[in-house]
């Protein structure tokens, strides 16, 4: 019962820490204090609960938790995240925060859907269905939001028509101005490529444990990393301010294309997707 009970907080603690990552990517790309400090006490409570682990881990067995691959794998992802921490607090270098957290948040997403763990064979088979459920769940919801961000962009385009053959009436009215449809269009691709790479890690850990003969040239696997290339493109044009108005409007079109041609046609070719 005691396992369970520590599996169940090993799960907290990803979801925490993914929640974490979220937040200083959404500051990374806006600017936000409110997220860099959501994040900052989200890691802060990451480090409490994983300093707590290792407490309890070192007066059960007596030493100190770095003799093994996995204890080192976390003892590392603890260090990580002390030393982001201090940065954060100390010189305010949040951006390195950010990418040293994404880092972090892939170790500590191996040791904890580790194929063998010290909870047991039935407890480690559950958490390891647990995390294809996390994985599935996550990339849904960055499709869902790259989905909105479609359509936000498809009416930026009929409302620019609109203006530009001067057609003025009741749609027109009805429909956001346009600066406000670009920028929520961006802000749901700004939520949603975080996501969509935490998906990706997650269910690479997946398909590595369950499947000993794991191809990375899976064409799913290759489509979901064009997929988030093409959207870090199209955050980077637009937080760059190298493209906006209809231009950016209409690559965002084309990238959503991109993600149905994923969804619908290449995870038919794929080994393990079905």
């Amino acid at each position: 019962m005691q396992d369970i009970y520590m599996s169940r907080l090993h799960e907290l603690t990803i979801i925490l820490y993914a929640l974490s990552v979220l937040f200083y990517f959404f500051d990374f790309m806006h600017n936000n204090q409110r997220a860099n400090k959501a994040a900052f006490w989200l890691l802060s409570f990451v480090w409490a609960l994983q300093t707590s682990f290792l407490i309890v881990y070192m007066k059960e067995t007596g030493r100190f938790p770095v003799l093994t691959i996995m204890e080192g794998l976390y003892f590392y992802t603890w260090v990580l995240i002390s030393l982001s921490l201090a940065i954060n607090r100390l010189l305010k270098v949040d951006f390195i925060v950010f990418f040293a957290n994404v880092l972090g948040f892939i170790i500590m997403a191996i040791h904890t859907f580790a194929p063998i763990h010290e909870s047991g064979g039935k407890i480690a088979e559950k958490v390891v269905s647990e995390l294809l459920f996390i994985h599935i769940t996550a990339a849904i919801l960055s499709y869902g939001a790259f989905s909105l961000s479609f359509i936000f962009s498809v009416l930026y385009c009929v409302q620019y028509n609109l203006l530009k053959k001067k057609q003025w009436g009741k749609r027109l009215i009805r429909i956001p101005d346009l600066a406000k449809l670009e920028y929520i269009s961006y802000l749901l691709n700004v939520i949603s490529v975080p996501i969509l790479l935490i998906a990706l890690i997650l269910g690479i850990q997946w398909a590595i444990i369950q499947k000993p003969a794991f191809f990375w040239y899976d064409p799913k696997i290759i489509g979901s990393f064009i997929i988030l290339f093409i959207y870090s493109i199209y955050l980077y044009l637009r937080a760059t301010n190298k493209l906006r108005g209809k231009n950016i409007a209409v690559l965002n079109i084309m990238n959503f294309l991109m993600v149905m041609v994923n969804f619908i046609f290449i995870g038919k070719f794929s080994s393990f997707h079905f």
